[in-house]
């Protein structure tokens, strides 16, 4: 059983959701990776994370044909390149993903990183899709805490979503002003890359925590992730295993002791970090 997170205007989303960046790529792959896809709707993982970036629009694609008969089960977030975040750009953007999305809506759509537009115009741009309904929320994406402060001071600014940042286990830079900054005003973060790529099941130090606590380190991992309220978290699975594998994250709920312990192995900050982007 998924559990949920409250976004700022009040709407309940999965916690645990599907990232799918870097899938679409291979062609081979295409028929497990749709399948992968439509078992984690199955599973109760019915938030899925694409952009306009991936594969240049193949994610999308990808998912499109996954959630056709299957719209309004999910809540579909996608996200749009900086250089296309204009006044114009980005509806014309949206309207690029819609099509390869095979919707007439998205549910979150979010800026995908800073660049040279000004956040007032991409907020603007957003505007005008919400008004229109092509899209239900809208976000950003790796924003610093500069980039927050100014853009909560826009007009608008404040009716972001969320910030979808790295953050993970051996990530987390964000928890010392960031984070708080977000929680203090109600606004969730999800977290991409939460196993680092595959390289923090690695680490000898969570297989053994994992091993002692029966679950596999990629459920550890997902586990203190999912142990904050306020944390939506979506990582890629390009196979039916390793879905259910995620999946499964959800049956381990972690208690004092063991967070402490992940605590020791992976030490918060003890100041301010730069904020870390993959």
């Amino acid at each position: 059983m998924n559990k949920s997170v409250r976004l700022p205007e009040g709407e309940q989303v999965p916690a645990l959701g599907q990232g799918t960046w870097m899938m679409a790529e291979d062609p081979a792959a295409r028929a497990e990776e749709l399948a992968t896809l439509r078992l984690g709707l199955d599973l109760g993982l019915t938030l899925i994370d694409t952009a306009e970036m991936y594969g240049e629009g193949l994610a999308e694609e990808l998912v499109g044909e996954a959630i056709a008969s299957r719209r309004d089960e999910v809540f579909l977030v996608s996200k749009v390149y900086p250089h296309n975040a204009s006044r114009r750009g980005a509806i014309a953007a949206c309207e690029r993903s819609l099509r390869r999305l095979g919707t007439d809506r998205i549910d979150l759509y979010l800026l995908h990183w800073r660049g040279q537009v000004p956040l007032a115009e991409t907020v603007q741009a957003f505007e005008t899709l919400q008004r229109d309904g092509k899209i239900r929320h809208w976000g950003v994406s790796n924003l610093d805490m500069a980039d927050m402060r100014e853009l909560w001071k826009l007009p608008g600014g404040d009716r972001v979503a969320t910030n979808q940042l790295l953050y993970n286990l051996g990530r987390r830079g964000i928890e010392w002003d960031l984070l708080p900054w977000l929680r203090e005003r109600g606004v969730p973060v999800m977290a991409y890359s939460p196993l680092e790529q595959g390289e923090l099941i690695q680490h000898p130090g969570l297989q053994d925590f994992a091993r002692r606590a029966s679950m596999s380190p990629a459920q550890a991992a997902l586990a203190w992730l999912l142990s904050r309220d306020d944390v939506i978290v979506i990582p890629k699975a390009a196979r039916r295993e390793r879905v259910k594998e995620n999946a499964a994250a959800l049956d381990h709920r972690l208690d004092a002791a063991q967070l402490a312990e992940l605590d020791r192995l992976f030490a918060p900050p003890r100041g301010p970090v730069p904020l870390e982007m993959i």
